[in-house]
């Protein structure tokens, strides 16, 4: 039965969330790299990850149980593997655990949690659904995902900084772009559903281009940031990744059926590698 309810919460989604509440801690400036602070983040991550990102997944995949039983009816709960009263019991258990090591880290990250529920909440379930809707859907997910993780990371350490919350919302705006990424995969299945993701409402090619404008905006503006605060090397770090990203863009563009999976893999985890350069250079100011 736990298995069935690891695999429903999707571990292969909760690396982003994970990686912006680690570089979030260390752009607090308030670690020391002591046991204590190491034990915090690593209960931090699971926080961030497996219990909230899997609780996102659970209540997206039971909001979804209709539609799946039409289109996915291998999926887990149309075809009975998971019986509802355990998704019901996986997601009390979930919004319990992370209630509970909201409050263990203190100050403000409980109120983050309950913010992020709602997100999840609000992204899949009636009457808001914002997932059929690729603009609003993908904003709740990058905000969740990225955003809220980051910031939940800091203020496990230190009072929030006008530079932190920036640097999260840049990142929370690439990973807008991001997300659509995925969507690449269902395009047929989602339009049947009548969920307008960003390749449904535009077509793959000119979902590419926004995807990588939105990619690519964001990382100017973290370089930006950079510069205006006088960190020269960290900005000429991140336009380095950024330049590393390129020829995977440039093949995306090009063919985005054909490369949308190399670039989610490869395009998408250089991408990340800017947020600790990032975290360290808040650290610095």
């Amino acid at each position: 039965m736990l298995a069935r309810s690891i695999a429903l919460m999707k571990p292969v989604t909760w690396f982003p969330p994970t990686w912006a509440f680690l570089w979030g801690a260390v752009a607090s400036g308030g670690t020391t790299g002591q046991l204590d602070d190491v034990v915090r983040i690593i209960i931090g991550m699971i926080m961030a990850g497996p219990i909230l990102c899997g609780l996102s997944q659970v209540i997206n995949d039971y909001c979804d149980r209709e539609v799946d039983a039409i289109n996915e009816p291998d999926r887990l709960i149309p075809s009975g593997q998971i019986s509802l009263t355990q998704v019901m019991v996986t997601i009390i258990a979930l919004i319990v655990l992370g209630l509970a090591i909201g409050f263990f880290l203190g100050g403000n990250i409980p109120l983050l949690v309950v913010i992020g529920l709602f997100l999840a909440i609000a992204y899949s379930a009636p009457p808001l659904r914002a997932k059929r809707n690729g603009w609003y859907g993908n904003a709740l997910a990058a905000i969740s995902y990225e955003g809220l993780a980051w910031l939940a990371g800091h203020l496990t350490f230190a009072a929030l900084t006008p530079a932190s919350v920036l640097i999260a919302v840049l990142y929370s705006f690439g990973t807008h772009g991001i997300m659509s990424i995925n969507d690449y995969k269902s395009i047929d299945g989602d339009r049947a559903s009548g969920i307008n993701s960003i390749p449904v409402l535009y077509g793959p090619k000119r979902a590419a281009w926004l995807i990588v404008i939105t990619m690519n905006l964001a990382q100017v503006g973290v370089i930006a940031a950079f510069l205006a605060w006088g960190q020269p090397l960290i900005a000429l770090f991140i336009a380095g990744i950024l330049a590393a990203q390129l020829p995977l863009q440039r093949q995306f563009l090009r063919h985005p059926m054909d490369y949308f999976l190399k670039f989610s893999a490869f395009g998408v985890l250089i991408f990340v590698l800017g947020m600790p350069i990032a975290a360290f250079g808040l650290r610095a100011l």
